[in-house]
């Protein structure tokens, strides 16, 4: 198999494909030549800072705004050539909260899932507000739900058509902890039972890393890292802590097969001995600090 051929071969295997993405506004590059694959099946994540370019992206995959250069496929079909199609597989929990107060939740997912041309299943409905923990107002007016319950709103209205790919942009900015864990069991469960493709923005770096079998950083428009979660966390050394009755803390790093009893022979008067292990927070810190 020759190597474009191979590459379209991959193109239409993968949910997501971009390649060399750009987007120029005026005399600002908010993309600079993106490109990664998202598996079937897969849950990814891109981090960044505000403004590294993660919604630029999103905008671009789901049509709200054109690509100046590169190519984007869903399921290997172009969304600016066929906006259809891409519509009726992907769905988008964007960070603006967006649906008309005066209708109720079950109303609100009623009326959007016919804008997609899916016959009627109030069953369906209310599995998705029972998941999303609001099944007890489906019949309260929105402009009631407080924030957190607007934002996951939100998320069942990108899931009323039955995408096979569901992007989340900072799903749970606004919601409490205990919410925040019921989600991401429910994103688990969408996973396991229906194989769908999730691709997350979020800020929440502990989520990324609980989460996400792999993960891309990008910083002023370009991708800096894209690998599995594990093998990121894996560059970075683990620390050993060695607190002393004095209260002085030294830190040593630990490397791969290395003996701790010789560091910490090399230290008196000790009254704790910690492991700190690399995390995704202090890694992303480190990668996006220039």
């Amino acid at each position: 198999m020759l190597r474009s051929d191979f590459s379209s071969f991959l193109i239409n295997l993968n949910p997501l494909s971009f390649q060399n993405v750009g987007k120029k506004y005026d005399d600002f590059e908010a993309l600079k030549g993106v490109s990664f694959d998202i598996k079937q099946g897969e849950f990814f994540a891109l981090l960044g800072q505000n403004g590294a370019g993660k919604t630029t992206l999103i905008n671009c995959l789901s049509g709200i705004s054109k690509r100046t250069s590169g190519e984007i496929f869903v399921q290997g079909k172009d969304p600016e050539i066929e906006p259809i199609f891409t519509k009726s597989k992907v769905g988008v929990v964007a960070q603006e909260i967006a649906f008309d107060p005066f209708f109720t939740p079950l109303e609100i997912l009623g009326l959007q899932r016919g804008f997609f041309g899916k016959p009627k299943n109030d069953e369906y409905l209310l599995w998705l507000l029972h998941k999303l923990s609001l099944f007890d107002k489906k019949d309260v007016g929105g402009r009631q739900l407080s924030g957190g319950m607007k934002r996951r709103l939100m998320i069942a209205k990108a899931l009323v058509h039955e995408p096979e790919i569901l992007i989340l942009d900072e799903p749970t900015a606004g919601v409490d902890v205990e919410l925040r864990q019921n989600l991401w069991k429910f994103m688990k469960e969408l996973r396991e039972e229906k194989n769908i493709t999730i691709l997350l923005t979020t800020h929440y770096l502990e989520e990324a890393e609980a989460l996400a079998e792999r993960i891309a950083i990008v910083h002023h428009g370009e991708i800096v890292v894209c690998d599995e979660t594990k093998k990121v966390l894996s560059r970075h050394k683990r620390i050993l802590e060695i607190e002393t009755k004095q209260g002085e803390i030294k830190e040593f790093e630990i490397h791969a097969g290395e003996d701790m009893l010789q560091k910490i022979c090399q230290c008196k008067n000790i009254h704790d001995i910690r492991i700190r292990e690399p995390k995704l927070e202090d890694i992303f810190l480190e990668i996006t600090a220039s």
